[in-house]
């Protein structure tokens, strides 16, 4: 054990040493290239750019040793479950910050080639403008049918917005996934495989839909607008199915919303972004323009719009057990990702003025559905007697206290989940709402029924409940 600490150590020091040469290199590297090199202006702004890549993805990949040794050095100490829970939070809050920046411009770009001005006063160089407003100043922006004469100088690039929501987001899937697949990914009363083979399913299960999707986008198929969004709807269903047939209902709902987000990057990165260095490319050389690559980048920009909400549905649905502890969860993810489109499609035709008025109300009611569909049971188990607190007690500390306490037994939690202990009987009172909620109606509560819990107990809890939920 020494000397594996020795060794980690060193590592580490070796780590933040690659660090801080990286950090200073990514400073002066650019510099020195350009001052060595007789080529083109044009060609120092790519030395530029590539250098400055090549040092981003070396401190990423330290980063990444960094965190790698130390989980190695924790593993199956009490710190374990620490260090997972602030990988939780990190990456968390690195992928929502990213996504927002994301999800941003992709809003506020629709928005633009929506609103754009393409009448009034329009050079003929230019597709459009928009005069705007925003945080006290006055803003005109021009939308080129091609490109400028000159190409500036400085050309802002929205790529890594995307490119870091999806790395956090998978290295998110791992953390809270994949690394506790026993208890969140698998459900053997759903599909009875290993951890190795749910992995395996969920990382290549998005290669295969971005090569479906984009086959349709490549086909006849994408001139059709109407029957290529119901073909497309009903391959997203087909893979909600397919996720709620192999891992536990919360899992299939996070890996529906992860195939969305890897299409939405697969597009930025494969079609979008290599559609506009070839249009600066054109531009600076002086050569004719495919067309049909604005084109093609376009569509698939407005496809991404379209994502956002559904997969903005898929990050919180996990809070709300309703949704995916429904007795056919694939309907109400595919319920709630049509009626969160249709209300996207309404805003983007309000910014075109081409307002349709049943959009909207359509789908509101689509998504209210989902809550009716999902409602339990208005005829509930019949209670025959007076169910007493022991009864209670014994359920909760033979089902639910090897997690919900405050020294938990399990093998994945060492820590009580959201800090819920049902350790006292003031503890099980107080959280009589949640067990409602989790354990009788929605039935996600023990996760993946890694307990055992029977549905006479589950009744039992209801019953107490429903009595008054009394210590007595």
């Amino acid at each position: 054990m020494t000397i594996n600490l020795f060794i980690l150590i060193v590592l580490y020091v070796v780590y933040f040493g690659i660090l801080i040469l990286l950090g200073y290199l990514s400073y002066k590297m650019p510099k020195f290239l350009k001052n060595k090199s007789a080529a083109s202006e044009a060609n120092n702004e790519d030395i530029e750019v590539n250098s400055l890549n090549y040092m981003y993805t070396g401190m990423l990949l330290a980063i990444l040793g960094i965190l790698v040794n130390t989980y190695i050095l924790v593993q199956g100490t009490p710190l374990e479950s620490h260090m997972m829970e602030w990988l939780n939070i990190v990456i968390r809050l690195m992928h929502i910050t990213f996504g927002i920046a994301w999800i941003g411009a992709s809003f506020y770009f629709v928005f633009l080639e929506n609103a754009l001005n393409r009448t009034e006063d329009v050079r003929d160089e230019l597709a459009g403008n928009l005069w705007a407003v925003h945080g006290g100043g006055f803003y005109y922006l021009e939308k080129y049918k091609v490109a400028p004469k000159t190409i500036p100088k400085h050309l802002h690039w929205f790529k890594y917005e995307a490119y870091f929501t999806w790395l956090s987001g998978f290295g998110l899937l791992f953390v809270v996934y994949y690394f506790n697949a026993s208890a969140l990914l698998i459900d053997k009363n759903v599909l009875d495989i290993s951890i190795t083979q749910g992995i395996l399913i969920g990382v290549s299960s998005f290669a295969v839909a971005w090569i479906i999707y984009d086959t349709m986008c490549k086909s006849r198929l994408i001139k059709n607008q109407l029957l290529f969004a119901l073909i497309g709807f009903a391959f997203l269903i087909a893979f909600a199915w397919f996720y709620c047939h192999v891992f536990s209902a919360r899992a299939a709902y996070i890996h529906f919303g992860a195939m969305i987000g890897g299409i939405m990057v697969a597009n930025v990165f494969f079609v979008i972004i290599p559609g506009q260095k070839e249009m600066v490319r054109c531009a600076k050389l002086g050569i004719p323009l495919d067309p049909s690559l604005g084109k093609k980048a376009l569509a698939r920009s407005l496809h991404n719009n379209y994502f956002t909400l559904p997969v903005l549905f898929v990050m919180v649905s996990n809070h709300f057990p309703s949704t995916f502890g429904y007795e056919y969860p694939w309907l109400i993810l595919g319920v709630i990702s049509l009626g969160a489109a249709g209300v996207k499609h309404y805003l983007n035709l309000k910014e075109k003025k081409d307002l349709n008025f049943w959009i909207l109300p359509v789908s509101v009611v689509i998504l209210l559905a989902a809550s009716f569909i999902s409602a339990p049971s208005t005829n509930p188990y019949e209670c025959k007697k007076e169910v007493s607190f022991s009864e209670v007690n014994e359920i909760m500390q033979k089902r639910c206290v090897s997690c919900h306490s405050a020294n938990p037994t399990d093998d994945v939690y060492k820590v009580a989940p959201n800090g819920v202990m049902y350790d006292t009987p003031e503890g099980i009172v107080a959280k009589k709402d949640l067990i409602m909620q989790r354990v009788v109606i929605t039935k996600t509560m023990p996760q993946n029924n890694k307990t055992n819990i029977t549905e006479e107990e589950r009744n039992t809890l209801r019953c107490w409940i429903e009595q008054g939920a009394s210590t007595k």
